[in-house]
């Protein structure tokens, strides 16, 4: 288990209901709200932690003016409902509100600062941050957690290895290392399970965020297969989902659907993960490709895939989000076009390319170059993250499909006049 250091309070009133927006942001979001941690240590013995306490560590630097020195992206990532997103650069913090699209906060530090990974809960005070690049602002092997209300660390976690990630929900911290997932309670961060996984470099780790019980998913301990924990029913299932290595999954906001891919690149599977049966499959193309994300819309309806070829798919999902095995219904109002080949007709008699599902919108990008992508609040829109600054939101014809149309593109890493 990692080893718990807390930090003098010198607030003992800390609001964890704080909020990151202004009152008129909140307007259209609820205030998100999470018991308040306990300022205790707490340890259990584990090979892969470090056994000793840590002395508190000082507070962090004060902050200096954003524009001493360009920064460069070493993390981006959503939040829970992908209203906001994070990013960690070589000299701090950034959290960005996605609709309508604005630098929220900044946290640059004048000493080293290099945060690698940043993980929002929802859109409260409260954040996990690990140190990364070349002059990391805390050890890669811990997990801080930041409180904003307060502008610094108030506890840590301590590991042998490197941290990969960190997911997040009010009641948990999961902590995911190349070869084992931590999951704490989140008040007291007492250690609730280990779960060992096959080599996980990219920390490959997804967990659902509805109001039930937590569905956490990870790579298994084989080549293609991932694990499924459904931790109300204390039920575990192993889904053998690709030939290849896992590249990426994601699960839908109630934790029933999982979408999957592999190193290959060129299909994309979703299954229930209560009994692990294949729903569907769709085709992104037919070349390898590396993808880089998936997600499901709120209502399971659709989903978005980014790879290193430069087009954000989204695909027309035929699985209600209330009953993984039942058929989609949809209004009249609302057809899909096909995303059949148009040579599906010749099914079982030339190879299954040729009756792939396609999707139903793309829009191009700069092929080669990292995206991230989620679906917006407002209906039929893709938010995009690239790894060189980029923020776009397009929106896709469910109609007629075909190119998504550009709404709005920002460059987040100039300077906040720019924007």
């Amino acid at each position: 288990m990692a080893t718990l250091s807390a930090y003098p309070n010198t607030n003992t009133n800390t609001n964890t209901n704080t909020n990151f927006l202004s009152p008129t942001d909140q307007s259209n979001h609820d205030r998100e709200s999470i018991p308040p941690m306990q300022n205790h240590p707490s340890a259990e013995p584990d090979s892969d932690a470090n056994p000793n306490f840590h002395s508190p560590l000082l507070d962090p630097p004060d902050s200096v003016p954003p524009a001493v020195a360009p920064s460069s992206l070493l993390h981006l990532s959503f939040n829970q409902d992908h209203g906001c997103f994070a990013a960690g650069t070589d000299h701090g913090f950034r959290i960005y509100n996605c609709d309508p699209f604005r630098e929220i906060f900044r946290r640059d530090f004048d000493c080293g600062g290099g945060i690698g990974v940043v993980e929002m809960l929802f859109r409260c005070n409260i954040l996990a941050l690990v140190g990364g690049g070349p002059d990391p602002q805390y050890p890669p092997n811990k997990v801080m957690i930041w409180d904003d209300h307060q502008s610094r660390c108030i506890s840590e976690l301590s590991f042998r290895s490197e941290v990969r990630s960190v997911r997040l929900r009010r009641d948990r911290i999961i902590v995911v290392l190349e070869q084992k997932i931590f999951v704490y309670n989140f008040v007291d961060l007492k250690l609730l399970h280990q779960i060992e996984t096959i080599l996980n470099p990219k920390g490959l780790c997804a967990v659902s965020q509805g109001a039930g019980s937590l569905v956490l998913v990870c790579p298994g301990l084989q080549k293609g297969q991932v694990r499924v924990e459904h931790y109300a029913s204390k039920r575990t299932k192993f889904i053998m989902a690709h030939d290849s290595r896992i590249a990426c999954f994601a699960l839908s906001q109630d934790g029933q659907l999982l979408a999957t891919a592999s190193t290959k690149g060129t299909l994309v599977r979703i299954y229930n993960t209560i009994d692990g049966s294949l729903l569907q499959e769709v085709r992104r193309g037919a070349d390898r490709a590396e993808i880089y994300s998936l997600a499901f819309s709120s209502n399971a309806q659709w989903l978005a895939v980014s790879s290193d070829k430069g087009t954000v798919h989204v695909f027309s999902l035929k699985i209600s989000a209330g009953s993984p095995g039942t058929t989609q219904s949809r209004s009249t109002s609302e057809p899909v076009v096909s995303s059949h080949s148009s040579l599906s007709f010749i099914k079982g008699v030339l190879p299954k390319y040729f009756s792939s599902e396609w999707s139903v919108a793309q829009f191009r990008l700069v092929e080669g170059s990292q995206y991230l992508v989620a679906f917006g609040h407002q209906k039929n829109t893709v938010v995009i993250l690239g790894i060189d600054g980029s923020f776009y939101r397009c929106q896709f014809d469910p109609v007629n499909g075909g190119e998504m149309t550009q709404l709005e593109y920002h460059n987040f890493l100039k300077p906040e006049a720019a924007f």
